[in-house]
């Protein structure tokens, strides 16, 4: 159990730590110690809601049919497979970097909560994370298990969201270096690559059997 728990938490972190809008705008709010707990809650209470749907909610409609289970788990794996080679690709290149403004933003919480809301919710990658893929890697394992694999991969999301935030200035200069993330993205595409490859032999063995 302890494993499954285990990859939940690579499964979550690795997508997750991906740069995008979200990352970038808690960074910012870290930087300046604008409302950090508000913003790193509100990421992370999004990832709490669209994990366990997509875990329980939508693992759950197909886990009934073998054929529906293995079309999700293709889907999953190829959008892992699509992201680690992305992953792979800003390894090689050493093109990902975050340009962070240091202006001052006198924003106050209620603006601060619905700009969260907003990079959170409106963003659409964040629904192929959380449900189809988290949603996918799960649908194949056991009630029991789905509960460790959602732990680890909650653990992982509340330690990234709040450790970011409250760790903002000292990791921003890190994090404008190409190197740093050259082997945050390599770790990333090996990742993905695996758990690809353990979803498309699950997939192979539900449409043979």
């Amino acid at each position: 159990m302890i494993l499954t728990a285990i990859k939940g938490a690579f499964i979550s972190g690795s997508m997750i730590i991906a740069i995008g809008s979200q990352n970038a705008f808690l960074l910012k709010s870290g930087l300046k110690k604008n409302y950090v707990f508000t913003v790193a809650t509100i990421c992370f209470l999004g990832d709490l809601l669209l994990m366990t749907l997509g875990v329980f909610g939508t693992g759950a409609l197909f886990q009934s049919s073998q054929f529906a289970q293995a079309v999700i788990t293709i889907l999953g794996s190829a959008f892992l497979v699509w992201y680690g080679a992305n992953s792979a690709k800003s390894a090689f290149q050493g093109n990902s970097v975050i340009d962070l403004s240091l202006s001052r933003n006198d924003s106050g919480r209620f603006a601060i909560v619905i700009s969260t809301l907003a990079i959170t919710f409106l963003n659409p990658h964040v629904y192929l994370d959380t449900v189809v893929v988290v949603g996918g890697v799960a649908s194949s394992l056991s009630t029991t298990e789905k509960v460790w694999f959602l732990s680890g991969a909650l653990l992982a999301s509340m330690m990234w969201f709040y450790g970011l935030g409250y760790a903002a200035t000292k990791l921003v200069p890190y994090f404008q270096k190409k190197s740093t993330w050259r082997i945050l993205d390599s770790i990333i595409a090996t990742i993905m690559f695996y758990i690809a490859f353990e979803l498309i032999m699950w997939a192979k063995a539900l449409i043979f059997t």
